[in-house]
């Protein structure tokens, strides 16, 4: 029988790992369509929006990577228990989300120079004003980032985390001990373990 769920994207990790991982903790199946760049302009025309990750579930589609989440995050009890709750959870994600925006760029730059300029402000200023204020929030909310307990704003985190690192270079959680310890929670739960030793290998 096929899996009731269809989760399309680029072949790479990117802003469809965290329903990846989600899919994976559930123990929900789900087909993983992963798209080469070539084959996307046949398929960006059949997708609501043009973008990708896409979900597909009874013969409906939806995009967008952190409604898909938080749809998957409320199934497996990793969202909030009240309003307030979710409302806690989605500032963190979205604040993530305000990191990851300010250093796509980066991916984009084919201007050597520019690009350097570029990884300097992140590493200089950008990573500085983000990673401490989360490691603030991990070292306050009991190892995770809200609620003192594993929510999908750890998922999301630990996902989009890796891709901060290619993008600038460097190990940015070096010196930070409590977002390095929230990854190795994560990565470590045995659903997770797993999936990261047999997903494709690839650079994002």
């Amino acid at each position: 029988m096929a899996p009731k769920y269809k989760l399309t994207y680029f072949d790479g990790c990117g802003v469809a790992e965290t329903s990846r991982f989600l899919f994976n903790y559930g123990g929900i199946d789900f087909e993983d369509v992963r798209i080469k760049q070539e084959d996307w302009p046949q398929l960006k025309p059949k997708t609501p929006f043009g973008m990708v990750p896409l979900l597909e579930h009874n013969g409906k589609q939806v995009g967008q990577s952190i409604a898909i989440a938080r749809y998957l995050a409320k199934k497996l009890k990793l969202a909030g228990n009240d309003d307030w709750e979710d409302l806690e959870i989605d500032a963190v994600v979205n604040t993530v989300q305000d990191l990851y925006q300010k250093l796509a760029p980066l991916y984009y730059e084919k201007d050597e120079s520019k690009k350097k300029a570029l990884i300097e402000t992140a590493q200089k200023e950008t990573i500085p004003y983000y990673l401490p204020r989360f490691e603030e929030l991990v070292k306050k909310n009991k190892g995770y980032l809200a609620l003192g307990r594993l929510t999908w704003a750890d998922f999301y985190f630990a996902t989009m985390s890796p891709t901060f690192d290619v993008l600038t270079g460097r190990d940015n959680l070096a010196k930070y001990a409590n977002l390095k310890g929230l990854m190795e929670k994560v990565n470590g739960l045995p659903a997770i373990k797993k999936w990261i030793e047999v997903r494709p290998k690839t650079q994002f």
